[in-house]
């Protein structure tokens, strides 16, 4: 039983983790931006498929990985760059009815697009050695990879807080989270602000698009499956909060992860039991804080 346990943890934790990178992303540009971006399980799903070519088609071996793992990021960021500056910007002060509509068009733009890239098959990205064993804890094997997402979660988290509360531009970015309007008039660029925290936002997007390729197949509606688990993650640790989305991505692994093995038909309905009650406590999320 207690190996149960532990294998159903460990692989709600890898799960939790995979999302929390994902979830940075979009919780960064709803706080700072206000954009409320459907389409960043597109970019997810792009990341993967760029993992993909990079690895099966422009490389011979499975060390093409590491390769994947810088330039998926920086296309999927530049994605996201053209998309800021010609299709959200002219919209950032319209009403949340635009940013809905938009949003969700280019979620079928980017699905249809990768149809005709790619087609709709199924396909499997081989992994590099180092990263295709398994390790054995308390006599239960466990994928390096699955550990190594874990690991790559707190690294991230820790990367991010020093960017955010280390750096100049990192406290523009929080400070245009709370007043951007204050933070325009005291002179400081907002439009090449939210450029930047889109780029970063896609770059996560598609970095975590690469790692979510190693963990299973890459096919078509890999977007959908991931954009609700994302959203929920943000909801339940508040919007733009770092420490909020990382406990938000561990609590909704373990919720799915245990959710699967007591429960299999209600895992769904279960993440979404966490986040009604944590509404209900803190409507602004755990570590968010009530809009004024």
């Amino acid at each position: 039983m207690g190996r149960l346990i532990l294998m159903q943890f460990i692989a709600g934790l890898s799960y939790g983790m995979l999302v929390f990178i994902l979830a940075i992303g979009l919780s960064l540009v709803l706080g700072v931006a206000k954009i409320i971006n459907f389409a960043h399980g597109s970019l997810y799903m792009l990341g993967a498929y760029v993992t993909y070519t990079v690895v099966s088609r422009l490389g011979t071996t499975s060390e093409m990985y590491w390769a994947a793992l810088l330039l998926a990021p920086v296309a999927i960021g530049l994605i996201g760059l053209v998309c800021e500056i010609f299709l959200f910007r002219p919209i950032y002060r319209l009403e949340l009815l635009y940013q809905l509509l938009l949003t969700y068009a280019l979620v079928f733009i980017f699905a249809d697009a990768q149809k005709i890239v790619w087609g709709t098959e199924n396909f499997m990205v081989s992994l590099p050695a180092v990263l295709s064993g398994s390790v054995t804890i308390w006599g239960q094997d466990f994928g390096v990879y699955n550990l190594a997402l874990i690991g790559l979660g707190p690294v991230f988290y820790f990367i991010l807080w020093l960017i955010l509360n280390k750096t100049k531009m990192g406290n523009l970015v929080l400070a245009a989270a709370v007043d951007r309007e204050m933070l325009s008039a005291l002179g400081v660029d907002t439009a090449r602000l939210y450029s930047l925290v889109f780029v970063i936002g896609s770059a996560l997007a598609g970095l975590a698009g690469v790692l979510g390729a190693g963990l299973g197949s890459v096919s078509p509606g890999m977007d959908i499956a991931v954009i609700l688990p994302c959203f929920i993650v943000v909801v339940i640790g508040g919007m733009g909060s770092l420490e909020g989305t990382l406990l938000g991505a561990f609590l909704l692994g373990q919720v799915l992860s245990f959710g699967l093995l007591i429960l299999p038909r209600l895992a769904l309905a279960f993440s979404f039991i966490l986040m009604a009650v944590v509404l209900i406590l803190r409507p602004w999320g755990l570590f968010g804080k009530p809009e004024r």
